[in-house]
C-alpha cells in the first residue's frame, strides 16, 4: 500500500511519499526532484547503524555522491555546537548550493539537519527521511527547523521546506516501544484539533496501532500529513492558523525544559500537555468534561503518560514564560471548544493555570 500527500506551497511545493519498503526507492524519488549532486546524510547513533548504509546505497545507485554524518542520539544534540560541527562536515565533503542534506532519523535529526540545510550557504536542498512515528506524522512536514538553547526548546530556527519527504512505516519495526508510543501522541493531537474521524479511528483500533500494523500506519500517517498539509498551506509561517498544531506543546515544552530534556520524551511531554490543555479547555471554553476524560483515556490506552513528574508549578510556569509561542509578554494557549475545533491565542488567568496544574498532578 502506498499513499502520497502533496503540500501545495507554490514553488516550495513537495510530495510526501508513504509506504512500507519505500526507503529502497529513495534514490529514484530524489532523482525526480533533484539533479545528481552531493548529499550529506545526517543520522544519529541509533538510526545510523540501522539505515545509513542502505540509504547511501540507494542514493548512489541513482547517481548521487554521498557523505555521512552521525550525531549522538538524544535531544542534547539539537544544539548550536552540534550544528557547528555539521557545518564543518558540510565544508569538508564539498557541499555547494546545488547539494542536499538528507535528514535520516527522528524529530531531533529532522530539526537539526533541517536547520543545517536552511542555514548552510544561505539554504540548500533538504530531503526528509523520517524513521520515527513522531517525525513521520509531524516534524518532517511543514518546514520548521530548529535547535534548542539552554533557556528553552526550539528558540533558534528557520522555516525551510524539504524538496520531498520519504516515509517508510517499515522502519518503525526497529523503534523502541516507548519511542513509538511517543509518536502516537502526535497522532492523537491531529484528531483532537482537526479530525474527529481520526481520533475515533485511533480509539477503535488501539490494539492494531500498538501492534504496528503497516497498512493501518500508512493510512494514519497519510491522514495526519493531510491535516498538517492543509494547515501549513493556509499558514506556512505560523502567523495564525498553524498555531493550532501547538496543542499540548506549550506545557509539554516547559516540562521538557524543567526535566533538562531527560526522563521524558517529547511525545510523552506533549501527551501530558494535551491532558492539561483539555482540562483548561473545560474551564475556559466549556469543553464537556467527558471529552477531556476521553482524551486522557485514549492517551493512557496507548501507553502514554497523562500526569507530569512531581515538579513545582513555579518552575514549570517560568519555563512556559520563555516559550517561543508567547506574544507581547503573554502566553497564548491552544485550547479546544470541541474535538476537531481548536482555538488559538487563548490567554488564561494565572489562578486557572495553577489550579489546573494541581488537578493534573492529582490524577496520578
Amino acid at each position: 500500500m502506498r499513499r502520497q500527500v502533496h503540500v501545495n506551497l507554490g514553488e516550495r511545493s513537495y510530495t510526501i511519499h508513504i509506504g512500507a519498503g519505500i526507503l529502497d526507492e529513495l534514490g529514484d524519488r530524489c532523482r525526480d526532484v533533484l539533479q545528481p549532486c552531493r548529499v550529506l546524510v545526517v543520522s544519529d547513533s541509533n538510526v545510523g547503524p540501522l539505515y545509513a548504509q542502505r540509504t547511501a546505497r540507494c542514493l548512489e545507485a541513482a547517481g548521487f555522491t554521498v557523505a555521512q554524518a552521525e550525531v549522538p542520539a538524544g535531544e542534547q544534540s539539537k544544539s548550536l555546537p552540534v550544528v557547528s560541527d555539521l557545518y564543518s562536515r558540510a565544508v569538508s565533503v564539498g557541499l555547494d548550493r546545488d547539494s542536499a542534506v538528507a535528514a535520516l532519523g527522528g524529530g531531533m535529526v529532522g530539526d537539526l539537519a533541517g536547520f543545517l540545510a536552511a542555514t548552510f550557504l544561505r539554504g540548500i536542498n533538504l530531503v526528509q527521511v523520517p524513521t520515527s512515528l513522531l517525525a513521520m506524522v509531524d516534524s518532517s512536514v511543514g518546514g520548521k527547523t530548529a535547535v534548542n538553547l539552554p533557556q528553552g526548546k526550539n528558540l533558534v530556527g528557520s522555516f525551510h521546506q524539504p524538496r520531498l519527504v520519504v516515509t517508510d512505516p517499515a522502519t518503525l519495526r526497529s523503534l523502541p516501544e516507548r519511542e513509538y508510543a511517543a509518536g502516537l501522541a502526535e497522532v492523537v493531537k491531529y484528531g483532537v484539533i482537526r479530525s474527529p474521524g481520526l481520533l475515533a479511528e485511533v480509539e477503535g483500533r488501539i490494539e492494531e496501532l500498538l501492534a504496528r500494523d503497516e497498512c493501518l500506519l500508512t493510512e494514519v500517517i497519510a491522514a495526519c500529513c493531510a491535516v498538517k498539509a492543509q494547515v501549513v498551506e493556509a499558514d506556512e509561517r505560523e502567523a495564525g492558523l498553524r498555531e493550532i498544531l501547538n496543542f499540548g506543546h506549550t506545557l509539554g515544552h516547559a516540562v521538557e525544559k524543567v526535566c533538562a530534556y531527560r526522563g521524558m520524551l517529547h511525545g510523552e511531554a506533549v501527551s501530558v500537555g494535551m491532558v492539561f490543555a483539555a482540562l483548561l479547555s473545560v474551564e475556559v471554553l466549556g469543553l464537556p468534561e467527558r471529552e477531556a476524560v476521553r482524551i486522557r483515556n485514549v492517551l493512557s490506552s496507548l501507553g502514554l503518560p497523562v500526569c507530569p513528574p512531581e515538579l513545582r508549578w513555579a518552575e514549570v510556569r517560568g519555563a512556559v514564560g520563555v516559550d517561543k509561542k508567547g506574544r507581547g509578554g503573554e502566553v497564548r494557549w491552544v485550547l479546544i471548544r470541541a474535538v476537531g475545533q481548536a482555538e488559538r491565542g487563548c490567554v488564561v488567568e494565572e489562578s486557572v493555570l495553577e489550579r489546573t496544574w494541581v488537578r493534573l498532578l492529582g490524577q496520578a
